[in-house]
């Protein structure tokens, strides 16, 4: 056999095919939460990777916005110019799902020869990742993320800002000590 067949035939053996992919998010996005994840509402969000341990964006709400834990992922009240604004957040994962070629063969070949499969649990590999997903409303319930809003702008600067706040603080307090 030849080199080349001999290295392609290597290459598909030991490869992964890709059934789902999780996206990779750089600094974050806006669009409709419902079309990133199907369980979220129709409405527009900022959307980041999470790199934080679970609930942590949760801790850090509770302390900057001080809710002694009490409608924290709800419409928590933020105020722009004097005016009424409420986001919501939603800690979300995507999978990468892939298909491993070498142990499906492998337990193929024994199932084949009456021996019991080892890798069954090998068939397919999962590593995801976890987003943070945020919308906003005015007082009338009106989605201000939605580019057509008069304050879409404003409110996503503030969001924006609250990310990269919750990206640079470790310890919670600090945070809400910064706000009075």
């Amino acid at each position: 056999m030849k080199p080349s067949v001999i290295i392609l035939l290597f290459v598909f053996l030991t490869s992964c095919i890709p059934v789902k992919i999780a996206p990779t998010i750089e600094g974050d996005k806006i669009m409709v939460a419902k079309k990133f994840k199907r369980k979220l509402p129709k409405q527009y969000s900022l959307i980041f990777e999470d790199p934080k341990e679970a609930n942590e964006f949760y801790n850090f709400i509770n302390t900057k916005y001080q809710l002694d834990h009490v409608n924290v992922e709800n419409n928590v009240a933020f105020k722009i110019e004097n005016q009424p604004f409420y986001f919501s957040f939603y800690e979300t994962n995507k999978d990468t799902k892939t298909i491993n070629l070498v142990p499906i063969l492998v337990d193929a070949k024994r199932d084949a020869n009456g021996t019991d499969p080892l890798f069954s649990d090998m068939h397919t590999s999962r590593k995801g990742k976890w987003y943070l997903v945020l919308i906003a409303t005015d007082y009338d319930s009106n989605d201000c993320l939605n580019p057509k809003h008069t304050d879409s702008k404003i409110v996503e600067k503030y969001l924006r800002d609250l990310k990269v706040e919750y990206l640079n603080t470790s310890n919670y307090i600090e945070s809400m000590l910064r706000n009075n």
